[in-house]
């Protein structure tokens, strides 16, 4: 009972039934209109063969008078299969025919009406229904013609007998066929409830099952484990960064610790509290400033910044950031070339992409800047557009990265053996990188031969057409 009752109380079962409801009454409706149209047919016939019928014998009472009538009528009542007839004076008084017995009355008035009668070649047979026409014949005579009405009965025996076998076999193919959708429905539904079970008790790694129907169940299979995937990496990348908190962030903590135990030992003057009191403080800076890139690449992984972004010319964006370190590459003794072509339209965040520019030029001048002639320590920085794409590239002429590290390096808080004894944390290439993922796109390291070229690659957005201006 159980079973039954989950079976009844599913949504398949009741898109089925409701399914079965509408057939059903279509079908009525339809065998219905059948039967009616098939029935009005059969009258319309009986009356067109009453009319010719009728006219045929009013000529002939007109050529050969009563008696040529009579003979007529006499002839005809004796065939096979004939029509009903009746000649009988002002009266009533039977004249010829084949009809013995009416209803009182049923001859007075002209026109065609149903009525019951008994044949005089059947007296003993039960009372029978046709549809006659009265007709007046000059000198007052009367003239009944009519059709017996047992075929359209014997139809609409036929049609109510096809009325209740289709409603049986569409009931039983019906509740046959939403047993079966719903079996099938349902047991798929019981495998995706038992496997989110799974994942809810604390195992990530389980996914729906696809049938591979294409229907609407495996659409939201596919959703769902679509979904699940990006918890997984959202889960894993929370567990990356309380790694790297807990192993990167324990030597800035150690240093800020000891310096101001250092501090409180061994400070015997008021300036001297204080430059251990400013070093502490640009221990804390450095810090904050981990913290907030970190909660900065969470929030744009997690696809928080959704509420920011609008249309934009990157061009401007790029030159911006460009134009701010030019000071800091002059005082470095590093020229930096910068070619932006106009016009670079994108739909994003202007902040954040200058952000990641700002990063990408910030790891040039610190790891790029190591030749000793100018050509030799130049820094790029280009933006132009390519294939529907827009890409920004800041490429220097340091050592670069090798190849099968470009990969790792784009993680929080990764820095390679030679970048560690320069200051950072890491972050950079990964803040770009997510910058890069929320405008749908990617970010690539190259080789430069020699350094390193760091390529944003976005999807252009196709700028609005411009609208006349009014008067």
């Amino acid at each position: 009972m159980n079973a039954l009752g989950k079976l009844v109380r599913t949504t398949a079962f009741k898109l089925s039934f409701a399914y079965l409801v509408i057939f059903t009454i279509f079908a009525f409706v339809t065998l219905g209109y059948v039967a009616w149209s098939a029935q009005r047919l059969l009258n319309d016939q009986f009356v067109s063969t009453i009319e010719a019928e009728i006219n045929g014998l009013a000529e002939q009472y007109r050529n050969g008078g009563l008696r040529r009538l009579v003979n007529v009528v006499d002839r005809r009542s004796r065939a096979p299969g004939a029509s009903l007839y009746l000649v009988t004076t002002f009266a009533g008084e039977k004249i010829a025919g084949n009809i013995s017995a009416l209803p009182p009355g049923a001859i007075d008035q002209a026109g065609q009406f149903e009525t019951a009668y008994s044949r005089t070649d059947d007296a003993e047979a039960a009372t029978s229904n046709a549809i006659v026409r009265v007709y007046l014949l000059p000198g007052g005579f009367r003239l009944m013609v009519g059709r017996d009405l047992e075929e359209r009965a014997r139809l609409n025996a036929v049609i109510q007998r096809a009325f209740g076998y289709s409603l049986l076999f569409i009931g039983v193919l019906g509740c046959a066929g939403g047993w079966f959708i719903t079996r099938r429905v349902l047991k798929r539904v019981d495998d995706m409830t038992e496997t989110t079970r799974v994942i809810m008790a604390g195992d990530l790694s389980g996914r729906l099952k696809v049938a591979g129907t294409g229907d609407e169940l495996d659409r939201l299979a596919h959703n769902l484990n679509d979904m699940l995937d990006r918890i997984g990496e959202l889960m894993m990348g929370m567990r990356e960064v309380s790694d790297n908190i807990a192993h990167d962030l324990k030597t800035p903590l150690t240093r800020l610790r000891n310096k101001a135990d250092e501090a409180l030992r061994t400070a015997k003057t008021p300036d001297e509290l204080k430059v251990a009191l400013e070093a502490t403080i640009d221990e804390s800076d450095n810090l904050i400033r981990i913290f907030n890139a970190l909660l900065m690449i969470a929030r744009l992984e997690a696809g928080n910044a959704q509420e920011e972004l609008a249309d934009f010319d990157a061009a401007e964006a790029v030159r911006d950031v460009a134009e701010l370190y030019e000071a800091l590459a002059e005082e470095a003794g590093v020229p930096l070339e910068v070619t932006i072509e106009d016009d670079l339209p994108l739909h994003g965040s202007r902040e954040l992409l200058g952000q990641a520019v700002a990063n990408l030029l910030d790891n040039a001048l610190k790891y790029g800047a190591t030749g000793s002639g100018e050509s030799e320590r130049a820094i790029t920085v280009t933006a132009k557009r390519a294939n529907g794409e827009v890409l920004i590239t800041v490429a220097d002429r340091g050592p670069g990265i090798p190849e099968a590290e470009r990969a790792h390096v784009v993680e929080r808080f990764v820095r390679l053996e030679t970048a560690r004894s320069r200051p950072g944390f890491g972050l950079g290439l990964s803040l770009a990188a997510a910058v890069a993922r929320l405008h749908g796109g990617t970010l690539r390291l190259e080789d430069n031969e020699p350094g390193l070229r760091a390529v944003l690659v976005l999807p252009r957005q196709e700028a609005p057409a411009q609208l006349p201006v009014a008067a």
